[in-house]
Parts: C-alpha cells; structure tokens; sequence
C-alpha cells in the first residue's frame, strides 16, 4: 500500500509503528456553526482511508478533535448572548447529526480541547524547560528559529518568511524576540473563557491543542497525520515544531492531505453567495449522494462543486443501488437454492473486480478507480444475474458488492421506511385487481405506492419495486 506522503512529496510504501495496527489523528472542526461542504471533504475522505485500512485488516485508532475554543466561537457566543460552552455545545452535536448523515464512522475518540488544557499547559512549560519558548507578559511564544527544522513540511524556508513581512505576524508582534515566533498561550480578554496557568489567566493557542491531543490519546509518535492543505502552514508546520521539541522524536510518518474543494469553480465564500453548509445540501440531496461526489475524484485533486456534477453523482450513486436491490429481489423469488458448479466458475469471475478495486485503493486511495472497478462489478452482476440464478450464488454477489461498497462508506441496502410486508401485501393486492380486470383498482395502488416513493416495474420474473 502506497500513501502520499506531504513531508517527501512523494507517494511511500506504508509501513506501521506497530504491525497491524494504525495510529491516525485528524484535525477536526471548529464548532462555531453548522459545518460546511468544506469542513465535509477531509471528513469523508479519512473516513474512507480508515475503513480501507479496517478492510485491510488493521486495527486504527481514529483520533479526531473538536476545537471548542476559539475566536470565531466567543464572537458567536457574544452575539447570541450565552457562553461560548453553550454555542460549542450545540454544534458538535449538529455535526454529529451532520456526520452520521454522511455514515462517517464514530472516531475512536473525539477529544475536546478545553477539557485537555492541562496536558496543553504541561507541553508548554517542557517547551519553556528546553529553551524553546519564553514568556512575555503572560504570553507564551515558540521559538522558531530554534527548531532547526522548521519548514519540513511546508518546503518554506525561514528566511523566505521573514522577506514576507507583516502578513505573518500576529497581535503583541512587538514582545516577540522574533517576528516568525507564534503563541502558544494568550493571556485572558475580558469576557473570554480563561483557564489557570503559570502564566496567569488564558487560553491556548490553536497549534498546541492538536500537539497535545494527539500525544495524550495516540502516543509521542503517530502514523498518519491529516487534514485539509490549507492546514499544511502554519498549523500543521507548527504541530510539528511543538511536538518534536517537546517529546524528542519524530511526530508523524506519512502526512495526508486532501485538496480544496471550489464552488462553481470559484473559491467557496460568504461574500460570493457560494458557501453551503451539509445541512443545506441536505436538503436537497441524500448524503450519501454528496459522499459518493467526494470520494469521485482523487482525494489530493481539487475538486469542483456544482448541480450538474451532484445530479450526475447520484445517477452513478443509484446504478450500485438499483443492483443491489435487484439482487435482494432476484433473491427473494429465486427457485433454486445451492450454487451450481457454472454459478461458481462465474463468481470466481469477480476476483478481478475486487483484485482492481484494492490495487486502486493501495495506489494512494484512489477512490476514483475504485468506484470504476466497482461500475464494472455492477455491469457484470446485471448481465449475469437473473431469475434462473441460484439464491446462494445471488447472495454471494450482493455481499460482495455490499462488502467493497461499505469500504466507501456507500449503503447498498436503503433503511426500509415502509415495511416490506406492507408493499408486497399492496402488490397482491393489485395483481389480483389486475386478475379481475379491475384496472381501475391496479392503477390507483401503483398510483398510492408512488405517492410513498415505491415504484413498480412487471418484469418476466414477477413485480419488482424499488424506492425512490
């Protein structure tokens, strides 16, 4: 298996820490309102390197936070008038709905960053300890220029970013013993939250959150470190910086990051009118529709949001869906029950479906490939698959499909609204309406069926019905 690895800019065979297992950490959210199409694309797309190393036989720890202190958070709170716990509070809990809207695996743990503060407070001070960082007036700085290494991750060179002057310098630039030095606690603002430090009342800087989550419920050396590339400098760069000088060891091996997602080609903006959040997708698509979009093209490649391209995801999204209930029907009606030796010799067939879907995922998780091999797998199950099949032979296509669609995180088989029994009850009804030649009858309960989002098909093999 090959990842694309950020620090080497090349793709690099992956080997674990420790054999079988993958320690995996991925920067979270900001939990200041409902999250966007943006926020979506890391989500679903480590979602599905995970569930791929699962499918592979790994054990991963999925670690993946929330930051519940922040700006953007009090800003929000002061506008509302309550506390920024309570505006936090609320929207994790959207964004698990939001999550489990787009079947995105619970993490191993989703760390929150105020309830780790003093693990935060304890880095800082063995970074002061080792000399690399100091206090000013209740802030801390890092020294930058004292990790030697500075700049790995993002190929930027120090001196490059001292020539780009002010853009990089932040509030109380003038205590700092140098301009590219960055905090990693600010003392308390009035009306803020604030915690207890040696350094008196405040809160810490964004980069030291992730440093310390990560090393509290991954270990001092990780596997895999992802995230969006806007995410690549400062944050990741200066997680980085902490870390190593901190615990005296590598951080991450492979760093993954995937690429910008635009609106109509155009860069997704409140001021352009052009910014989505899932919940309102959700409102006009499944989101297992807006899922099969992200994983359609190559996780590192940007990648472009429209109408058209959402209608065309959920026309490819419904061809895996239409085969597999096809499958459960053919099933269902199926007079024989053993495989035969032809059936066998023909499913042995498949191999090749599921030995290029996981040569496309080993490539660096191209889920691009890997839903074409299974495109491939559907036009084989439509032209081999009918009502003389076996139903072992049948069940064994399905849990195929099933199992390689799953590693997507793509349902095959729709949550039944309706009761089966209560459509397959209304079916006899109307076939025997049509028995009587009362097509009136037939007519008004294909008509109510629809209205429910059931439609009916009269094939060779009896009725079929699938939702819609």
């Amino acid at each position: 298996m090959k990842i694309y690895n950020t620090m080497s800019k090349s793709k690099e065979e992956f080997i674990p820490l420790e054999e079988g297992k993958v320690k995996m950490y991925v920067c979270g959210p900001t939990v200041y309102n409902f999250i966007h199409i943006g926020n979506a694309r890391p989500m679903i797309v480590f979602d599905t390197v995970r569930r791929y190393f699962e499918y592979r036989g790994y054990d991963v720890n999925f670690v993946s936070n929330f930051t519940d202190v922040d700006d953007k958070i009090i800003r929000k709170a002061n506008e509302e008038g309550v506390t920024a716990d309570e505006i936090s509070k609320r929207y994790i809990e959207e964004c698990k709905k939001d999550m489990e809207g787009m079947n995105i695996k619970p993490a191993t743990k989703n760390p929150l960053a105020t309830e780790e503060i003093g693990g935060m407070i304890d880095m800082i001070s063995t970074l002061i300890e080792k000399g690399y960082a100091y206090e000013k007036n209740g802030t801390v700085y890092y020294r930058t220029r004292k990790f030697e290494e500075y700049g790995k991750l993002s190929h930027k060179n120090l001196d490059d970013l001292q020539s780009g002057g002010r853009a990089l310098l932040v509030t109380g630039e003038d205590e700092k013993e140098d301009s590219l030095d960055f905090v990693l606690w600010k003392p308390k603002k009035e009306g803020e939250p604030a915690w207890q430090s040696p350094w008196g009342e405040g809160r810490p800087g964004w980069h030291i959150e992730c440093s310390e989550m990560s090393k509290k419920y991954l270990g001092e050396q990780i596997d895999i470190h992802a995230g969006g590339e806007d995410l690549i400098f400062p944050h990741h760069e200066n997680e980085i910086a902490q870390s190593e000088a901190a615990n005296g060891k590598a951080f991450a091996k492979y760093w993954m990051h995937n690429g910008f997602l635009n609106i109509d080609n155009r860069k997704m903006s409140k001021s352009l009118g052009n910014f989505f959040t899932v919940r309102e997708i959700s409102e006009k698509y499944d989101l297992q529709v807006l899922r099969f979009f992200m994983l359609s093209a190559h996780y590192r490649s940007p990648l472009n949001f429209s109408a058209g391209l959402m209608e065309a995801a959920g026309n490819g999204l419904e061809r895996i869906v239409t085969a597999a209930a096809n499958l459960k029907f053919l099933m269902g009606n199926a007079q024989v029950e053993k495989i035969t030796e032809e059936e066998a010799s023909l499913f042995a067939q498949t191999d090749r479906f599921k030995e290029n879907f996981e040569k496309a995922m080993d490539d660096d998780f191209n889920t691009a490939d890997a839903i074409a091999a299974i495109f491939d797998f559907v036009k084989f199950i439509n032209t081999n698959a009918s009502g003389n099949s076996s139903k072992e032979y049948l069940g064994k296509l399905h849990e195929r499909l099933a199992e390689l669609s799953n590693v997507l995180g793509i349902i095959v088989d729709k949550k039944d609204e309706m009761l089966d029994a209560e459509i397959e009850k209304m079916i006899e009804e109307r076939q025997a309406a049509r028995k009587n030649r009362d097509f009136a009858r037939a007519d008004q309960i294909r008509a109510d069926l629809l209205a429910k989002g059931i439609v009916l098909e009269d094939t060779r093999e009896g009725v079929k019905w699938k939702r819609v």
